[in-house]
């Protein structure tokens, strides 16, 4: 839903970017060494990167910036065949969460990259973070096909400080028919049911230990068939935050299962969340044998 209060603007001087510096430490709390300085931000801008600042009033409440790359799963063709937008980062301010800020500044990424004539954004996220593969996976239509171990080495900062920082490699291709499907909402949003009824595999389901935390299961059933589910923790930041060794043990859990998924040739496609006052759960959608994505 667009908010009619909010203005998204590209960000190209010194002042913008400086906004960008104190909107990151309000983010990623707890480590400067994670913040990208005001001249780097600038040559980005000024070199055919994408960096767009939300506006209420004068006060920048979300940002999105992104570079130039390369999409190496074709290195034989020209390199204009092969641009694509590498979105580093999203941030929306601790207060101004839970307004669809970030969808809104992605659809602005989403028509800017358009406009160099780009068709697809990558970009990497936790795949325990339910919140940003609800954003992610199912209301932007990026799938996922790519795992990468421990991405970024040890991070400092406040919200990955523990864990290993496993990640997610997502494709969005921005002009396919998918896309523009849930975007437009002309793709009704599917629920667990539905899966279900299709044949999906639940293939890890979680128990739930006494203190209410989802705990992993102590085996991964073998893949079958073209539909699986896999569960996450419904909320991995509160699960953290509470007990680090749990956090830890997810991912433990969650690694082999994506890697030996995506090995196998299934795609992440959607993503749902089930919400319930005790325990609610949350389960990726990955399909075997997809290969377009209009």
């Amino acid at each position: 839903m667009h908010d009619p209060a909010l203005r998204i603007r590209p960000l190209t001087t010194p002042e913008d970017m400086a906004s960008v510096e104190e909107l990151q430490r309000a983010v990623w709390i707890g480590n400067e060494t994670e913040v990208v300085p005001v001249h780097m931000l600038l040559a980005v801008a000024q070199g055919g990167g994408v960096i767009l600042g939300a506006f209420e009033s004068e006060r920048l409440v979300g940002m999105v910036f992104g570079f130039l790359g390369v999409d190496d799963a074709h290195p034989d063709r020209v390199a204009m065949a092969r641009l694509k937008h590498c979105s580093h980062m999203l941030a929306v301010h601790p207060a101004a969460r839970n307004r669809s800020i970030g969808f809104q500044l992605k659809l602005a990424q989403r028509q800017a990259i358009v406009r160099q004539g780009i068709r697809l954004a990558t970009w990497t996220y936790d795949p325990l973070l339910s919140l940003n593969a609800h954003l992610n996976i199912r209301r932007l239509g990026a799938v996922c096909r790519s795992y990468l171990r421990d991405a970024y080495g040890e991070m400092r900062d406040g919200l990955n400080a523990g864990v290993a920082s496993d990640r997610f490699d997502v494709e969005w291709w921005v002009t396919s028919h998918r896309v523009e499907a849930r975007l437009e909402g002309r793709r009704p949003p599917l629920d667990l049911v539905h899966f279900l009824e299709g044949g999906a595999q639940k293939i890890n389901p979680a128990g739930l230990r006494a203190d209410g935390w989802p705990e992993p299961s102590s085996a991964i059933e073998p893949l079958q068939g073209n539909l699986v589910l896999a569960e996450i923790p419904p909320d991995f930041q509160a699960l953290r935050n509470a007990d680090l060794g749990l956090a830890r043990a997810w991912r433990e859990h969650s690694r082999p299962l994506f890697e030996e998924a995506f090995r196998l040739g299934y795609l992440v496609t959607d993503f749902v969340y089930l919400r319930g006052e005790t325990s609610p759960r949350a389960y990726y959608i990955l399909l075997q044998g997809e290969t377009t994505f209009g």
